[in-house]
């Protein structure tokens, strides 16, 4: 038979627009608060803790449930089974507070009422009496009373006390890394819709849907088939909406479930900010061993986070960041210590790099304060230290096998003209006062697939109609990156049919089971796969047939330009479809995949957790004001891997929002936590996200170069790996601030680089 991949495939590689474009700019596109409710709708709102923590001594709520339009009132004891929505069954995160607060704005009880306004007044009219107990809110505070989600993790390569004891040089530092906050444009909204026999449906802006489905069949004691979960489309959510999802939309079946009515619930974003959790703030330290050349000899890095007062997925968030310390480097000896601090503060969660942007921006900031030591161009001692034949092996044992960052940094350096913009910067800083330029290349090397190797699974359900359309299914889910429109593509190709013959349906447990989170990047990776083992299946029935009734060999016939071809014969696709229908050829099929030669032993420290690596660089220029902080990313160059892109329009979208989000977080994006526990930014007005006005100058391109793996038609993925192509631009920050010293001295700058920390760096420097 035809292999897809050499049939006419034109969608393989095409840049096409995303799926829903026309209706996103246009407003068509349905979102979940769009949707007309059913009649009888609930509208929820949750009564929220105003202690960081606190035993609860009462909780009256007379007057909540004598308000006007109250329906329900749900508290702990509403719930049927276990009061838990942890993601790994710890129990350790209730839907509702029991007996003890432990981070302000903990979800208390919520009203159900005829109007979501009156559900929003009534739950202020709830009276808590607390007793105050002691609050661990930061790194510091719970480091000295041992409060931790796990033990410290490690990994351990070579002897790193004998190169530190020997090496020429020896580099320490320490700094703190912010958290920052999802800011999806479409918040946390769920509704639940009773059926039959108490069954649910529940629409959820989520990224897991199976997760929500098992989290609210274990919550109301129900089996899973009696839970369905869909969602067409979310309005963002790089990572927030993979767990913290299910409070909302437990809380919605819940009511769904007591009421025997539909029931709605919509966070705005105050009360979204303050009840859901963030990406992790992080404390690095670090001892590098150079030698002479600026070469590493040894590497000590230990990591600190602030996990928030449950797990969430904080183990394997932290385990990420452990993963990524090394970045593009290799160490030759290492030491990586991780330790995972339990505060009362919101549980922090996934976030768009999953914990690989803390380790890496802390490899990276060694690499700065090592080319200070030395008096050495930065990216000099970069490139010296990259993974290179014979210097492949990670502190995790596994190895690099593919060797693309030194070429595809040497190109960056040509196309971006890094030497000659260097030396006009160091012009430039001789001559200015006030106005400091830096500049910093800096790679990525990003692991691709789920570090928990369970998850690395996919199903797919695939129907060809009589007429020649299909229906696509996966379980995957869109949030804006472009996931429905490539796995559409794999499924065009497959059947070299036009685009618009594929219809993409909304992502539902009901149709593909046992779904993973659309996350780690792998949603191309494992969904396209699953889709297009399920097209072939139909595939080869269809070529089986043909080849039957043509009296031709199998061999011999071919699919492309919409028609199916053997022997000197050609007949629509659509014609051959109703041909074996009526010869009783089933056209529904099932794919399943799951991501080959990956193994990771948590307990060892040592394994291959990844399939593959994704590759890329990008060139900073920043402009500080050195009289009050005010900072400004000039221009960005990328150069970025994606294998052989399935679709270059979606990828280039995704590495422009990436490094512009990441700028965000390094720059402006500052979460501010006051001594009671209270998040003081937890609105637009005073937690500032990049605007338009913030982009600079941008020259974006894709790295050709095919996956030496076997990925969907040899691409790479795409949604995590360029936000951290946006730690350039906080060393060309630090470059800059540096300069005020003749880079003689390392300045102290943590992150994000608001101005008043680097005012404070400017003026530690000058002193």
């Amino acid at each position: 038979m035809a292999d897809a991949s050499s049939s006419s495939a034109p969608t393989i590689g095409a840049s096409l627009a995303h799926d829903s474009a026309e209706k996103h700019v246009s407003g068509r596109a349905l979102y979940i608060d769009d949707m007309p409710e059913p009649p009888g709708t609930l509208h929820l709102a949750f009564g929220l803790s105003d202690r960081a923590h606190a035993r609860i001594l009462s909780m009256d709520l007379a007057a909540v449930r004598a308000a006007p339009g109250v329906v329900l009132v749900l508290t702990a004891d509403d719930i049927p089974a276990k009061n838990d929505i942890s993601p790994l069954g710890l129990g350790d995160d209730p839907l509702f507070a029991e007996n003890e607060v432990l981070y302000h704005g903990q979800s208390l009880f919520a009203v159900a009422a005829e109007t979501r306004a009156a559900a929003r007044r009534a739950v202020r009219l709830a009276k808590v009496t607390y007793e105050d107990r002691p609050a661990l809110l930061h790194i510091a505070a719970a480091r000295a009373a041992n409060s931790v989600i796990e033990p410290a993790k490690s990994f351990q390569m070579g002897d790193v006390d004998a190169e530190l004891a020997s090496a020429p040089h020896r580099i320490t530092g320490h700094f703190a890394i912010g958290g920052q906050d999802h800011f999806y444009l479409e918040g946390h909204i769920a509704m639940a819709v009773p059926g039959e026999d108490g069954d649910l449906t529940i629409y959820s802006s989520t990224q897991n849907p199976t997760e929500t489905q098992l989290v609210i069949s274990h919550l109301l004691n129900k089996p899973a088939h009696a839970v369905i979960c869909e969602v067409r489309r979310m309005g963002g959510g790089f990572g927030g909406k993979e767990t913290q999802s299910t409070l909302i939309a437990a809380a919605a079946a819940l009511a769904a479930l007591k009421a025997g009515r539909p029931a709605k619930l919509r966070l705005d974003r105050d009360d979204d900010m303050i009840l859901t959790g963030k990406r992790h703030d992080f404390e690095a330290s670090y001892a590098i061993a150079v030698d002479a050349d600026g070469r590493i000899r040894g590497a000590d890095i230990e990591l600190a986070s602030r996990c928030g007062y449950s797990a969430d997925l904080s183990m394997a968030i932290n385990d990420r960041a452990m993963f990524h310390a090394d970045n593009a480097y290799f160490l030759n000896s290492a030491r990586i210590l991780s330790h995972r601090f339990r505060t009362h503060t919101v549980s922090n969660t996934a976030f768009r790099g999953f914990g690989g942007p803390q380790g890496m921006v802390a490899i990276e900031r060694a690499m700065d304060e090592v080319a200070i030591r030395l008096g050495k161009d930065a990216l000099d001692i970069r490139k010296l230290n990259l993974y290179a034949p014979g210097r492949d092996e990670t502190p995790y044992g596994q190895r690099v096998e593919q060797h693309l960052i030194a070429p595809l940094i040497d190109q960056l350096e040509l196309t971006s003209n890094y030497r000659a913009r260097r030396d006009a910067i160091r012009a430039w800083n001789a001559t200015n006062d006030h106005i400091k330029r830096g500049l910093a290349l800096t790679p990525v090397k990003f692991g691709i697939s789920f570090t928990a190797t369970h998850l690395n699974q996919a199903g797919a359900l695939v129907h060809v109609y009589q007429d020649g359309s299909i229906q696509l299914n996966h379980g995957g889910t869109e949030m804006g990156q472009g996931l429905m429109i490539k796995v559409a593509q794999v499924v065009a190709a497959e059947f070299a049919v036009p685009l618009d013959a594929i219809r993409i349906v909304p992502t539902s447990t009901a149709k593909v089971p046992n779904t993973s989170a659309t996350a780690a990047s792998s949603g191309t990776d494992l969904n396209g796969m699953a889709a297009r083992i399920a097209a072939k299946k139909i595939k080869d029935r269809l070529i089986a047939f043909a080849a039957a009734t043509w009296n031709v060999d199998e061999a011999e016939i071919a699919f492309a330009n919409g028609h199916v071809l053997g022997s000197g014969q050609s007949i629509p696709f659509a014609d051959l479809a109703k041909q074996a229908y009526f010869a009783r050829i089933s056209l529904s099929a099932t794919g399943y995949y799951r991501t080959p030669k990956i193994g990771w032993d948590r307990n060892a420290g040592r394994g291959r957790p990844f399939f593959y690596y994704a590759w890329g660089a990008a060139v900073s220029e920043a402009a500080i004001d050195t009289l009050t902080g005010e900072s400004r990313i000039l221009r960005a160059d990328i150069l970025h891997d994606c294998g052989k892109s399935l679709n270059p329009a979606i990828d280039l979208g995704q590495i422009e929002g990436g490094y512009i989000q990441g700028m965000g977080w390094l720059t402006t994006e500052e979460l501010v936590f006051d001594d009671k526990g209270r998040l003081r930014t937890h609105a637009p007005s005073t937690y500032k996200i990049p605007t338009a006005s913030d982009r600079p100058e941008m020259h974006i391109d894709l790295w050709d170069n095919a996956n030496d793996e076997e990925s969907i038609y040899r691409s790479k993925a795409v949604g995590e790996p360029p936000l951290m192509l946006a730690i350039s631009a906080f060393s060309a920050i630090y470059d800059a601030v540096a300069s005020v010293g003749d880079h003689k001295r390392a300045p102290k700058l943590d992150a994000p680089a608001t101005p008043e920390r680097i005012l404070a760096a400017v003026n530690s420097v000058r002193a």
